[in-house]
């Protein structure tokens, strides 16, 4: 049988939309994976980049890194060793129980102390250092008092408070408990006018308070 040119045209549109079909998967293929290799390549880089920051961590922090070296030293030591075995089997076993006894006693204490050291000391002046700077607050609230010559609330104690001192975070709420503290003290006095509630210094009764807050007071120390 002869083939006719009919026959030999469709077997080439065949072949050719089969190849155009390869080579876009090809093409898609190749392009997947381009971007799995550029997603492994920033992960690698990444973790490249996080090795480096804690290999400085752990040489700040005092850590020995060749530690793996002397292990495969005494793994490659016992050799040595095992011919000796054979005519004295237990002599080697009693020389390597003492070996395995001096070497946990001696190391680990060492290095746990050494460990600790460090920890300590540079903790102990971060803690120190901020709390000689700052007054705390009853002292604060006390002296605003002490220069007061009327009766105030807490909220107006708070406000003055946070003017004065604006780099401190001062509310209200703590400022009124810290002031019925030092009313319980007796370093200072609490008195009402209506609803509201006012303090003064202990030693500011006579000049201060209006009509109804200078009564409470004064039975309250009587």
């Amino acid at each position: 049988m002869t083939e006719t040119p009919s026959d030999t045209t469709d077997l080439k549109a065949q072949y050719t939309a089969q190849v155009t079909a390869d080579l876009e998967r090809n093409a898609k293929e190749q392009e997947r994976l381009h971007g799995e290799i550029d997603a492994l390549q920033d992960q690698l880089r990444s973790l490249q980049q996080d090795h480096g920051v804690l290999a400085n961590m752990q040489q700040a922090l005092g850590v020995v890194t060749p530690e793996p070296a002397p292990a495969a030293d005494k793994v490659a030591a016992p050799p040595v060793p095992r011919q000796k075995t054979a005519a004295t089997p237990l002599a080697a076993k009693r020389t390597r129980a003492k070996k395995a006894e001096k070497s946990e006693k001696v190391t680990p204490p060492q290095s746990a102390k050494e460990a600790k050291k460090p920890a300590a000391k540079a903790a102990a002046p971060k803690t120190s250092a901020p709390k000689s700077n700052q007054p705390t607050l009853v002292e604060l609230i006390r002296r605003h008092l002490t220069g007061q010559s009327e009766p105030r609330s807490a909220a107006e104690v708070a406000s003055a408070l946070t003017k004065a001192h604006p780099d401190r975070r001062i509310q209200t709420n703590v400022v009124r408990t810290t002031l019925e503290g030092l009313v319980a003290k007796s370093n200072a006095q609490r008195s009402r006018q209506g609803s509201s509630v006012y303090y003064t210094a202990p030693d500011a009764q006579e000049p201060t308070a209006p009509s109804q807050a200078d009564s409470e007071p004064a039975q309250v120390n009587g």
